[in-house]
Parts: structure tokens; C-alpha cells; sequence
């Protein structure tokens, strides 16, 4: 499966990605779906959780952000936006409070579907039922990145897991809101792109800062992408060769950006402080 597979497959895509794994899987469609619900309750619940807590995560580095910015006034008067990325890292702060999340794909990278999707069919007033074909060809846009490289921060640095979450996410809104296979492709293919050489450099070691906040912003990033593909924007470069282009970068780039806590914002003076603090407890 890849994403010039679901690009060319008859609308919606994702029943085709249904198809296609239900016959190399030998599961039954509802099945399929019937998991896809659970994900989907999993993926409320965390934000309902997230939303009412404003417990410390185990570093205390964050855990009040989520609720903070869902009673925060709406000065931009932009609500779509603000249940967007309230979403996404009440998820995320639920994961470093060890709460249950799922990880789309990985923990790190959970709150960007569950914020996009979810975000923009509660501010359309959509139930979940409608939301459980579009994580189907989320799945399948996860499946074809992790065709060429692993979906890892260790692995390829944080572009291949909000890159990726990113892309699963504008696929299914995309779909969601009425696109064509051909949109919800290019909308992946804009998002992974726009991510290309995001480093992986967690303060501390820990899936907190700055993976809370990057998560509501990459769940916009999603959003953004549907928008453009809705559009009949397109990525000029080919959907496949987009993740092509993700994967060399990935390798090629240096182990200290590669979740190892040795780059970026983790070598700051506070994050170095964060770390000496965290190896006395």
C-alpha cells in the first residue's frame, strides 16, 4: 500500500484501504471498524480527561496547558482552532501523566488525530460514527509511510512521527469533509513535506516539552493541509516521493537530533537543568 495507491483508488479511499487490508489481513471489514470505534471512544475519553486535569505530568514540565487553553478567553475568536489544539495536547498531557492514550502512531505523536479529527467534526457537530471510515484511511497513510521508514523519533527524528501523524491526520479530515482520494493523498503529501528535518529533542528524554505543544500545532498543520487539498491544491512533488524524501532525511540526520535528548532544546541551560534535576530524584 502507498499513497499513489490510495491516490488513484476509486472515492472514498478509504474504503479501498479497507478492502485491500481486509483481503491481505483475512479480517472482516466490521471488525475492522469495530476496532476503529474503540480507538475512537479511547481517543475522546483521553481528551475529556485531558481537558478537566490540570495534575502535573512526572516532571511537572507540563499538565495544565490543555485545560488552561480550553477556559482561556477566545481572543482570536477563531474557535475552531482553539478546540483543535486544546484537543491535542489535552491527549498529550494525558500521556505524560501516564493516562491512557492512543498512540497515533506513536505516544509522542498522539494528540494530532485525535485533535484534527475529532476537533473539526465536534465543531461541525458530526458523531463518531462518521469519523471511523476516515481513521480506516488514516491507518492506511500510516501503513505507507512505515513502508519506507520507521515511525520513530530514535528512528528518523520527530518528522517521522508528528510528520506522520500530521499526514494521517489531513488524509482523514480530508476525506471527512467530502475529498477525493487524489485530495486526501496530496493533503498527506503536504503535511509530511512541511515537516521534513523536525528534529526529536525532548527535554530531559521525556515526551513532554516540546512534544505537548507540537502536537497542537501540528494538529493545525493537518487541518491547514485538508483546507489546501480541498482547495485541488496539490504537492508538487509526487505523494510517494514526499515520503521518499522523508526517509533520507531521516537517515541522514545526526544521532544527537534522533531522541537522544544530546541536541536541540534539551541542550539548553534549563533542559541541561531539567536533566540534572530528573537523575538526583
Amino acid at each position: 500500500m502507498t499513497l499513489d495507491d490510495i491516490q488513484n483508488a476509486p472515492t472514498p479511499a478509504s474504503a479501498w484501504v479497507l478492502a485491500t487490508d481486509c483481503q491481505e489481513s483475512g479480517l472482516d471489514p466490521e471488525q475492522v471498524k469495530d476496532v476503529m470505534r474503540g480507538r475512537i471512544r479511547e481517543m475522546r475519553d483521553s481528551i475529556t480527561r485531558g481537558l478537566n486535569s490540570d495534575a502535573k505530568s512526572i516532571t511537572g514540565m507540563v499538565g495544565w496547558n490543555a485545560k488552561g487553553l480550553w477556559n482561556a478567553q477566545d481572543k482570536l475568536d477563531a474557535p475552531l482552532l482553539k478546540r483543535v489544539q486544546a484537543y491535542a495536547m489535552a491527549v498529550n498531557e494525558e500521556n505524560a501523566r501516564m493516562g491512557r492514550i492512543v498512540a497515533a502512531p506513536t505516544a509522542g505523536s498522539a494528540g494530532t488525530i485525535p485533535g484534527a479529527l475529532i476537533g473539526v467534526a465536534d465543531h461541525l457537530g458530526l458523531d463518531d460514527e462518521a469519523l471511523v471510515m476516515p481513521m480506516v484511511l488514516a491507518a492506511g497513510v500510516g501503513r505507507a509511510i512505515s513502508r519506507q521508514m520507521f515511525i520513530s523519533g530514535a528512528a528518523g527524528g520527530c518528522q517521522a512521527e508528528i510528520g506522520s501523524s500530521a499526514a494521517m491526520a489531513a488524509a482523514a479530515v480530508t476525506e471527512l469533509l467530502g475529498g477525493t482520494s487524489r485530495a486526501s493523498a496530496h493533503a498527506a503529501a503536504l503535511a509530511l513535506m512541511n515537516t521534513i528535518g523536525l528534529v526529536c529533542d525532548p527535554v530531559g528524554g521525556y515526551v513532554e516539552v516540546p512534544c505537548v505543544s507540537r502536537n497542537a500545532f501540528f494538529a493545525v498543520h493537518a487541518v491547514s493541509s485538508a483546507q489546501l487539498a480541498l482547495a485541488q491544491l496539490e504537492s508538487f512533488i509526487p505523494p510517494d516521493e514526499v515520503i521518499t524524501a522523508m526517509a533520507q532525511v531521516g537517515r541522514m540526520m545526526p544521532l544527537q537530533l534522533k531522541e537522544t535528548a544530546e541536541g536541540g532544546l534539551a541542550q539548553t541551560p534549563t533542559g541541561l537543568r531539567v536533566m540534572a534535576d530528573m537523575e538526583r530524584k
